[in-house]
């Protein structure tokens, strides 16, 4: 295909006359089609619209003319366009359209397209898109496209400084589950980013697009993600979602996260959700629905490490490697007796330090702090000030360890305070 400029751009090429070899008009350009999976960004056609319809003919049977125009090739077949070919369109499904800059970690708006030819081994060169402008010299290249000579145009835009993002930083937004399954949209690269940038990006998005990119997401990236998006907003995903798909997510959450979403929820949905859960998840986070929200029980987590106050230090590392919640949450292990009542706190930095043979009760601290399951989140907070707490562990009326309340909950209480 490669008789012309290096370099296109999108809007600058549609509506280009398409003739035969003869020099017949056979229609003019309408869109771009472009691969995905093993071909992604890989022009694959060429959409025409001719006194016939909509017609594709592939891009190799297509070439450039010196005056500009595109001219088709004496063998070249066109087809009807069906509407459900495996091809991203360019003008269709990226104009105007709302992406994720993965590099920039935000959502922006697709103002014209790069395209451009590269080498290919053993292989003809190949057009591909090469980035999506963002900035004003797409919007600009837009607006005046038609009115003034192209040369001038291209002079004029050319003083702008350009937007782009490298097409392999893009991550496309498909509402539609069929189409985005079948052009293998699986956002892999959001899911690479941190939690707290995924849950921006989800908040920039229309309902819809966020609920589109939720589904794609690997369950347990969407918990996380979950977990860092602001109550509201949290609980609007999951009332989009089927019953099945927000039990995968919300058991992956942290328990007590879990149980502050599903007690916003109406009673019937939370029941719904909690029925689709493994019965193991199901009754920790029951546990917790029954404590008040702003207890101490009601911030606190049933994910910790606790031993029998005659473990050792090897026993510690054990049960640390065995641990199936976040380790990153972790900061010390509970000594406990056969009542399960709290005898002692060890830090994980003495049990590092410590041999294999050491007691594990010789290390524990033995002024540890420590909170009732019914006092308030306020006195939570107050304990987490004044000693600079990391982790609080919470005992009921027998003293027995009933779970743990980690400093980034004391953080989203607080945040959500003021």
């Amino acid at each position: 295909m490669n008789d012309g400029p290096v370099s296109q751009t999108l809007t600058s090429i549609l509506g280009t006359p398409i003739t035969s070899t003869r020099g017949r008009l056979r229609g003019r350009l309408k869109d771009v089609a472009v691969g995905t999976g093993a071909d992604a960004g890989r022009v694959a056609g060429l959409v025409l619209k001719t006194r016939k319809g909509l017609e594709i003919v592939a891009a190799k049977d297509v070439r450039w003319t010196p005056s500009g125009a595109l001219e088709l090739r004496n063998d070249a077949v066109l087809n009807p366009l069906r509407g459900d070919e495996n091809f991203i369109f360019l003008r269709q499904d990226l104009l105007d359209r709302q992406i994720i800059d993965v590099h920039g970690r935000k959502v922006v708006r697709v103002n014209d397209v790069n395209l451009r030819w590269l080498p290919e081994t053993n292989a003809p060169e190949q057009l591909c898109v090469a980035e999506v402008e963002v900035g004003m010299r797409g919007a600009v290249r837009r607006l005046l496209s038609g009115t003034m000579p192209r040369r001038t145009l291209d002079s004029l835009v050319h003083r702008l400084k350009p937007r782009v993002i490298p097409w392999n930083f893009v991550d496309m937004i498909e509402v539609d589950p069929a189409r985005r399954v079948k052009l293998k949209i699986e956002h892999e690269r959001l899911a690479q980013l941190h939690p707290s940038d995924i849950a921006d990006i989800l908040e920039d998005l229309a309902p819809a697009e966020r609920e589109a990119v939720l589904r794609t997401l690997d369950e347990e990236v969407a918990a996380e993600t979950l977990e860092e998006v602001e109550p509201r907003l949290q609980k609007s995903l999951v009332q989009a979602l089927d019953s099945e798909t927000a039990a995968g997510i919300v058991e992956e959450m942290d328990p007590s996260a879990a149980a502050d979403l599903l007690g916003e929820l109406p009673d019937e949905r939370s029941e719904a959700i909690l029925e689709e859960m493994n019965p193991e998840e199901r009754e920790e986070v029951k546990e917790l629905l029954e404590f008040r929200e702003n207890s101490a029980a009601g911030r606190m987590t049933t994910e910790y490490v606790s031993l029998p106050r005659t473990a050792v230090v090897a026993d510690g590392i054990r049960a640390l490697r065995g641990f199936e919640g976040d380790p990153e949450t972790i900061t010390e292990i509970y000594l406990v007796d056969e009542a399960e009542v709290l005898h002692g706190v060890v830090p994980l930095a003495r049990l590092v330090l410590a041999r294999p043979e050491t007691r594990l009760e010789v290390l524990a601290d033995p002024r540890f702090i420590c909170i009732r399951a019914d006092q308030h989140q306020n006195d939570v907070a107050e304990l987490f000030d004044k000693y600079n707490l990391r982790a609080l562990p919470v005992i009921d009326r027998s003293d027995r360890l009933v779970g743990v309340v980690e400093a980034d909950h004391v953080i989203a209480f607080l945040r959500a305070r003021d």
